[in-house]
Parts: C-alpha cells; structure tokens; sequence
C-alpha cells in the first residue's frame, strides 16, 4: 500500500478511461474497423508485389499506385462479367425454388427415407419443412428484406471508397506507423515487441496469400468439374467452394452440401447428385494432394484437433465470419504467447528481483 500514490492512481483513472473510451469508438464505429482490418489483410497479400517492384527501382508510391489500380481494374471486370453471370443463375434458381418444386423433392427424399425407416409417419418432412418455408417466404418480410438489401449494397459502396484509400496508406506508411506505435512501447519490452509484430505480420501475410491463392485454384477447379457433369449454375457453385474452402474441415463439407442441394433444385430430382459428388471429390483429392503442398500447408503449426476446436468456437462465437478469421485470431495468440515465453526465459528484465 505503500506504493500506491497519487500520481498512479490518476494515471490508472486515466489509463481506464482512454481504454474505455477507444472500446466505445470501436463498437459504435465497427465498420470502420471491419474496413481497416480488410485493408489490412489487403495490404499483407500485396506487399510483396510492391516490394519486388521497389527493389526493381521503381518508386514505391508508383508501385502501390499501379498495383491497386490493377487490383481495381480487375475488380470492375470482374463486377461487369463474372457477377452479372452469376446474378443471371441466381435468378433463374431462384425461380425454379418454389413450394411445389420443393414439395416435388421432399416426396422423393421422404419415400426414400420410409422405405428403409418404417417408423416414420407419413408426412413427416414435407408438413414440417413446407410450413418452414411459408413462413420464411412470408410477404409481410418483404420490406425488410428490401431494407436489408438496401443496407448491403450501401456498405459495400463505402467499403469500396474506404478499403483502397486505407490499403495505399498501409502500403506506403506501414512502417511508419509502426514505427509512431512503437514509441508507446517502454525500451525494455522494445526488442520483444518488434520481434513479435515481425512474426505476426510475417505468419499473417503468408497465410492470406496462401489462402488467397489455394481458393482461386479450388474455385476453378470446381467449377471446371461441375462443367463437365453439367451442372449449368456451376460458375456461382463453383465460387461458393472456393470461398468455403477456406475454413479448414469444414469448407469441403460446405462444398458437398451445396453443390447436392443446387443439383436437386435444378433437375427436380437426384440424377445430378452423383456426378456432383464425385466432382467435388476429384477437386478435394486435387487441393489435398497438390494445390495445399503447392503452396504451403494453410495449417497454423497447430494440432489438427486445436484447428478443429478453434473453428467450432469461431462458428458459435460469429458465425460464418467467425470460421474465417478464427484460424488468423489464433495464430496471434500462438505466436503472442511463444515470444513472451521466450523473452521470459531469455531476457532478465521479465523476471522480478532479477538484474
């Protein structure tokens, strides 16, 4: 008690108060952060390319210019063709996904289901599942769901203004921003800082481009196979994967789901199953023996069964969202805790009573 003076018990108040305060700016302006976090991981996939073209001797602005301008350009192709693609097959889905069609395969999987499982009462997936969908496609929803729409569409545009403006900073002031961070650091903790910022942004930026690349691959790749096995929405089926894929065990899984639900709902009955299955697994076989050694492992130098955990506690905690940042939040932990073990056991100044 004798310790406890005046001047820490204000810079304790005061301390308090400034966490508090950056906390309430984060939740009221969570989107902003959403968007600088995205900038972030942006900017981690594409320093490597403004750096290679740096060390060719070009200016490093010119390079983070060019660099995004392409990264723009080649979003606005891909809003112009792939998406109006896309959207076209999604309509058309969408008009074949009505009560009686759905009714139509409900009666083909309850037979299926009744032939083997005699328990069952008749009726038991169509009443349950047909009275789920009448409510879901309640028209008295329709003004949310336009509200809704209406909000997407709004965030995106400012994710659109926000994300490359923020990116090209953290290309071009990274460092520098570091460096100003660094400054609140007291001098004993600095090398233990530095050195552990360096191995998350190291781990950080091979893991996205890692990923990056690997849903690209898994992408085309399934879409090229529900191609041949005539899946005509194979294109956004084939997308969805690749996005999926990125949430370790369980994007194959997504994969397979989907792309059986789509085949059902396009033909009208299972004819398409099969051969969908059988795609997806040819893709599966070719990620897991050539595309993930390809380019690295998109493990985190954890257990698999960690992985696993870490996953479903992502998916409890948010969702879809949850699953995809799950791995790169656990990462920093890892990373976190391993260089303040070090430190502890390497530098006197992290151990009490010691000179």
């Amino acid at each position: 008690m004798n310790n406890l003076t005046l001047d820490k018990i204000v810079k304790f108040i005061l301390g308090t108060a400034a966490f508090i305060a950056v906390g309430m700016l984060l939740y009221n302006y969570s989107n902003l952060l959403t968007y600088a976090i995205i900038a972030m991981i942006v900017s981690y996939i594409l320093d490597p390319i403004v750096n290679r073209m740096q060390f060719a001797g070009m200016n490093r602005t010119v390079a983070i210019t060019l660099t995004l301008s392409s990264v723009i350009l080649l979003l606005v192709w891909i809003s112009t063709t792939v998406i109006p693609i896309i959207a076209n097959q999604m309509v058309q889905l969408a008009n074949q996904l009505n009560i009686e069609t759905i009714r139509n395969i409900l009666n083909q999987v309850e037979d299926r289901f009744t032939e083997n499982l005699t328990f069952l009462p008749e009726g038991f997936l169509i009443d349950n599942v047909t009275r789920i969908l009448e409510e879901l496609f309640d028209v008295g929803e329709l003004p949310s769901a336009i509200s809704n729409i209406i909000g997407i569409f709004t965030n995106l545009f400012s994710a659109f203004l926000v994300i490359p403006f923020a990116t090209f900073f953290f290309l071009k002031d990274g460092s520098k921003i570091r460096r100003d961070l660094l400054q609140f650091v007291p001098n004993k903790y600095f090398e233990t800082t530095l050195s552990l910022i360096d191995k998350i942004e190291t781990r950080l930026g091979l893991y996205f481009r890692s990923v990056v690349f690997q849903s690209f691959l898994v992408a085309t790749s399934s879409y090229i196979a529900l191609s041949v096995v005539e899946l005509n929405n194979a294109l956004s089926v084939g997308i969805s994967i690749g996005i999926a894929n990125s949430i370790p065990y369980f994007g194959p899984i997504i994969g397979y789901i989907l792309s059986i639900i789509v085949s059902i709902i396009e033909v009208g009955d299972f004819s398409l199953v099969l051969p969908c299955v059988l795609a997806i697994f040819v893709v599966q076989v070719l990620d897991n023996a050539v595309f993930q050694p390809l380019i690295f492992s998109r493990s985190a130098d954890m257990h698999p069964v960690a992985i696993l955990f870490i996953i479903l506690i992502g998916a409890e905690t948010a969702g879809i969202l949850g699953m995809l940042i799950a791995i790169p939040i656990a990462t920093i932990v890892k990373i976190t805790i391993n260089q303040f073990r070090w430190s502890f056991n390497n530098y006197y100044i992290f151990r009490a009573g010691r000179r």
